[in-house]
């Protein structure tokens, strides 16, 4: 099993911003616990990070003929990327949507996920263990 993780815009700032809503922790150590528990699991595990919506969208085009699962936490993109969203309805690749903040008891504006619907799940508000939710779904199938 191919697992590919995506993190979106400004996820390369974790540690560093906005400490109150998403902790001190870093991306990197995000990653390496993801790693850790692949690696445990003999789950093969890849991530990408980028701030531009086309080169996410490339991403999971790419997916299409190397990984089984995508987790991506699509950052401010949630809200209204319809190309992240046609990727993903175009890829056979089992997506699972992840934030680390509870997107649905923040801002009105942040509390519609235009990326759900064509996602199997979403996880929300759980800080790094949004990411290790997901990582446990599918190491349960």
């Amino acid at each position: 099993m191919k697992v590919l993780v995506i993190h979106g815009p400004n996820l390369n700032l974790l540690g560093a911003r906005e400490k109150k809503i998403y902790g001190k922790i870093t991306l990197s150590a995000i990653n390496t616990d993801l790693a850790v528990l692949a690696k445990k699991h003999k789950i093969a595990i890849e991530f990408y990070q980028s701030n531009i919506e086309g080169e996410i969208v490339t991403e999971i085009q790419k997916a299409q003929k190397k990984f089984d699962y995508i987790i991506l936490n699509p950052g401010a993109y949630t809200h209204y990327s319809i190309a992240i969203r046609d990727a993903i309805s175009g890829v056979k690749a089992r997506v699972i949507e992840v934030h680390l903040s509870n997107i649905h008891a923040r801002e009105k504006f942040r509390r519609e996920s235009i990326i759900a619907p064509v996602c199997i799940g979403q996880i929300a508000g759980f800080g790094r263990d949004s990411y290790r939710l997901a990582l446990e779904y599918i190491l349960a199938r």
